[in-house]
């Protein structure tokens, strides 16, 4: 499976940027002073889907054949990547079928509904429902797509980390959420071609910690999963996403969810921003290791708003800024 190169992402970012707006990346005081670090936000939780996953479903679906196109795409999916190749399947005229795993978050399962795409219930967490969408897209004849080990996917997800460094080149650190692993990949291979000396680090929940462990040991392993964070509930790592990140990633930091819970109330109090738990994970890593980064420059990637109102209560019930 061929690594997607900078060269893909700068190809990805013309066709990308016909179809999804670019989005800020803000400095709040509040949050830097919080930090002890100079600390812009790209807001990924700004696009229409609500996270950054869209730029990855264009880009596939931009490079398709026509004939795979018609054949249709399975996926499966918490949810963002799920809305991503729906709204490219409408985009581009093409079946969008989703299995999702039985209890998903129902905010994104009625976001995939509005974007047209044929729903599978299958399974308690994620792996039980990717094992069902591959055996459903061989059944069907249809493309299967992989939510992690697509270079395209990562080509278009890292166009995210390209506007973030052109806006913010003084950046010296940008901390990034990891599920599957295509936005860390992503921003390993733009920040590594653009300036070797910007430290990317990847940010996971240590209830579903399968992904660090496979950083930490050089291979593939499975783990538990209890993470509240759809975005990072997987309990397996990806051969393409490991594989570039065993090269090009500089740390890896394991947040509790209770970690991750007080950043989303850091993010509303602080940036006004509205984060899903994955989306406030990366601000969680930055809080843990801020002592590390006094005076630092650093960028943190909000990837996604699509926290539910039973979450968000839960989160504003419990939220306390020391």
């Amino acid at each position: 499976m061929d690594r997607p190169t900078f060269l893909d992402v700068l190809e990805a970012r013309a066709i990308v940027s016909k179809y999804v707006p670019r989005t800020p990346l803000h400095h709040y005081p509040g949050l830097s002073r919080l930090a002890g670090a100079e600390v812009r936000l790209k807001h990924e939780n700004h696009h229409a889907l609500g996270a950054f996953k869209v730029r990855g479903g264009v880009n596939l679906l931009a490079h398709m054949p026509e004939e795979e196109r018609r054949r249709g795409l399975v996926t499966a999916s918490t949810g963002n990547h799920g809305q991503s190749i729906a709204y490219a399947c409408r985009l581009f005229g093409a079946r969008a079928v989703v299995v999702l795993p039985e209890e998903a978050n129902p905010l994104k399962v009625q976001a995939l509904r509005d974007l047209g795409a044929e729903l599978v219930f299958h399974g308690r967490i994620f792996e039980e429902a990717r094992d069902r969408a591959e055996a459903l897209a061989r059944e069907e004849g249809c493309r299967y797509v992989h939510p992690a080990n697509e270079p395209l996917l990562i080509a278009g997800v890292a166009t995210e980390t390209l506007e973030a460094i052109e806006d913010f080149p003084q950046v010296e650190a940008i901390f990034v959420p990891l599920g599957g692993g295509s936005g860390a990949a992503g921003a390993c291979i733009v920040a590594k071609a653009l300036n070797p000396a910007i430290r990317v680090v990847a940010v996971q929940s240590e209830q579903a910690p399968a992904a660090y462990r496979s950083w930490k040991e050089r291979r593939l392993v499975e783990g538990p999963m209890t993470t509240f964070a759809d975005g990072l509930a997987t309990s397996r790592a990806y051969e393409l996403t490991q594989a570039i990140l065993w090269d090009l990633l500089d740390d890896f930091v394991l947040v509790s969810d209770a970690e991750i819970r007080q950043a989303i109330g850091v993010l509303i109090e602080k940036a006004h921003t509205l984060a899903e738990g994955a989306g406030a994970a990366a601000v969680a890593g930055v809080l843990k290791v801020r002592e590390s980064l006094r005076g630092r420059r650093v960028a943190a990637v909000v990837s996604g708003g699509n926290i539910t109102l039973a979450h968000l209560r839960e989160v504003l019930t419990a939220y306390r800024l020391e």
